[in-house]
């Protein structure tokens, strides 16, 4: 019984072809009943292998009993163990044509024994009892450029710790990060890599695992539940995935059969195997596992992991040699046409969903579909805004003035893509600096700094991501090995910087015109683009049919009275946000009064008025208040009061 039909002629020709789009269904390790009889099937592709077996505590880790069968030329090799039940730990016992023997994880594998351990386990899928039909037919209904897009993103081992500092598992993520997300007001987590990985320190980036889920939270059904409560909570999850490299652990991918199958060079930026994405057969093991946890886990969407590095020949070789491709250029084809294909795939099963390239060259129409020879991809991560924006951040306020083009450079490009600012981990790591620690000035400022930075990147068009511990306003980097530093809430500007967090985040969600109109001139224009010299930059924000906002941030510590400002429209404005509140640290510059619109040109504008201007702030106008307005500005100045009493 070593041998059963189990795996079709039809599946495998389609694996080799780079078109089993589903391979996860088939390979790898699966209970099964043939013939009234329950065991394992086991598929591997190893084409160079002079031999493989299946090995675990069952036969005492020797595969003599277990051989495999090589049942294509395409080079699978698949097993029937009857007997062979769930919790299972195995490994593929390989033998090279060179008389070298590896133990290797089962790339297909659903679970992972947890590290420092390697082996697979044996685990059935499938028998999660989902609660989120809602919500996945909303998410099938909904164009996620015209929603608004607040990613939280978190390395679920360092967000917190327990007593212990052991860490929480998916279960317990499920209550204490669901409600914290809620209240929070952001609408997606990102998780930073989940698959299994060896090392800690690699944050998941360097993966062995595509299958499973890493074992240091639980297991698959664990996660599953964690991912059920956030979209029952109304909180989409996207993944972090890395189809670019993989790690040199013995027991991954590299040299699985003794050749380089899965690689075809290191890469040397990051002390890792690129994938071969000139063999289908790579193509059918990442297009599944990208479909995987669509299908299995429901997730919305995918942050695809350094697609630079994918795209260039090139990329991180510095002066060493490359090979050109057919044309002579430094552009990889077929990663090119390996994304295309990608983004069809999950867009063709799963409409609705988001694909992130994380890009940060001027690589052309990123976000734009394959036939008009775009990649494929909904979103692209903004570096160069990210980029230009923090450098202007750091430079003393004197300085400033002479930089006033790193605010303003990124208009020119902003609707060329569907953007994503991205203020990620990687902004806070490796001597950067945390957010708050790269302002200038003294304490106050730099607090007041950082709202101007967060009222920026909330107001400036492209949907967001932002790092967890940020809107904590910590003042040392992230660091994996421990929680965020959830001890200084004890401390009054930083509790009073989540809560300005928090009031900007809900501002964000309410109104329209911050989220609906992200990728189209029509919803922004410019007031005054050239203020260098009082680093005050003013602009409007417009929804699709209805809904203005009026944008100041003032960049330095100077305040002013009777600042006047031109406007698109007459009649009267009111404040709705203001960065400088004191219930948010400030020192309490507001416009508390109507505004009324007066028949004076200004900044190109048929009507103006005048307002504070406090320092290092932003200040949002609205022009017609409503009732919902109303009542949001009255429960805010509720809020305002009862702090200030305390």
């Amino acid at each position: 019984m070593n041998v059963i039909p189990y795996l079709s002629a039809e599946e495998i020709y389609l694996f080799n072809q780079g078109e089993y789009y589903q391979s996860y269904v088939k390979f790898g390790g699966h209970l099964i009943e043939y013939n009234g009889i329950k065991g394992t099937h086991f598929a591997v592709w190893a084409p160079n292998s002079l031999e493989v077996c299946v090995v675990g505590d069952f036969n005492g880790w020797c595969g003599a009993q277990h051989r495999m069968s090589k049942i294509s030329q395409g080079g699978v090799w698949a097993l029937f163990i009857p007997g062979l039940l769930e919790g299972e730990l195995y490994k593929y016992q390989i033998y090279a044509q060179d008389g070298r023997e590896f133990l290797k994880s089962d790339p297909y594998a659903f679970c992972s024994e947890k590290r420092p351990a390697t082996a697979s386990i044996i685990y059935t899928l499938g028998d999660y009892n989902w609660q989120d039909e809602e919500w996945l037919k909303q998410r099938f209904e909904t164009d996620s450029k015209s929603i608004p897009l607040s990613i939280y993103e978190v390395h679920l081992g360092s967000w917190k710790r327990k007593n212990d500092g052991g860490f929480y598992n998916y279960r317990e993520l499920a209550v204490e990060l669901i409600d914290y997300v809620v209240e929070m007001g952001y609408t997606h987590i990102e998780l930073v890599p989940v698959m299994e990985h060896p090392f800690d320190g690699s944050w998941g980036y360097q993966v062995t695992g595509y299958y499973s889920c890493t074992s240091r939270y639980g297991e698959p059904n664990d996660l599953m539940y964690l991912i059920d409560q956030c979209h029952q909570a109304g909180i989409g999850v996207i993944f972090d995935w890395v189809p670019g490299h993989f790690c040199k652990d013995a027991h991954g991918l590299g040299y699985f059969d003794g050749t380089p199958l899965y690689e075809n060079e290191e890469h040397e930026h990051w002390g890792t195997y690129k994938f071969n994405f000139a063999k289908t057969e790579v193509w059918s093991f990442l297009i599944s596992n990208a479909v995987f946890w669509f299908d299995k886990y429901h997730i919305d969407g995918l942050r695809v992991d350094g697609v630079s590095s994918m795209l260039y020949l090139d990329y991180g070789k510095g002066e060493r040699p490359w090979q050109p491709n057919i044309h002579g250029g430094r552009e990889n084809l077929q990663a090119v046409a390996f994304m295309q294909k990608l983004n069809e795939v999950v867009f063709k099963y799963f409409p609705g969903v988001l694909m992130i390239a994380e890009e940060a060259t001027d690589w052309p129409l990123v976000s734009w579909p394959p036939y008009l020879s775009g990649l494929g991809y909904s979103f692209k991560w903004n570096m160069g805004w990210m980029n230009d924006t923090l450098r202007y951040m750091q430079l003393d306020f004197d300085q400033r003035k002479y930089h006033h083009k790193l605010l303003t450079f990124s208009l020119m490009y902003a609707f060329s893509e569907n953007f994503i600012l991205p203020l990620s981990h990687d902004e806070v790591v490796h001597g950067k600096k945390s957010l708050l620690e790269k302002m200038p000035g003294d304490y106050w400022q730099q607090f007041a700094g950082l709202r101007s930075l967060y009222s920026y990147f909330m107001c400036h068009p492209g949907k967001k991501l932002f790092f967890m511990g940020g809107e904590l306003a910590q003042f040392i980097e992230w660091r994996y090995q421990a929680g965020l530093d959830w001890h200084l809430l004890d401390f009054e500007m930083h509790r009073k910087y989540q809560a300005f967090t928090k009031s900007i985040n809900q501002l964000y969600l309410e109104e329209k015109s911050l989220w609906e109109n992200d990728h189209e001139w029509s919803g922004f224009e410019w007031i005054d683009v050239d203020n260098n010299q009082q680093s005050i930059i003013i602009f409007c924000r417009r929804a699709k049919k209805k809904g203005l906002l009026l944008i100041l941030i003032n960049f330095t510590p100077s305040a002013y009275d009777n600042f006047r400002i031109g406007v698109p429209v007459e009649g009267t404005y009111r404040e709705i946000f203001n960065s400088d509140r004191e219930s948010f640290g400030g020192s309490n510059l507001l416009n508390i009064n109507m505004l009324v619109a007066e028949q004076v040109p200004w900044h190109q504008q048929d009507f103006s008025l005048e307002i504070t201007v406090p320092p290092l702030a932003c200040v949002i106008l609205k022009p017609h208040l409503n009732t919902n307005d109303n009542t949001r500005l009255f429960k805010m100045n509720n809020d305002v009061t009862k702090a200030e009493g305390a």
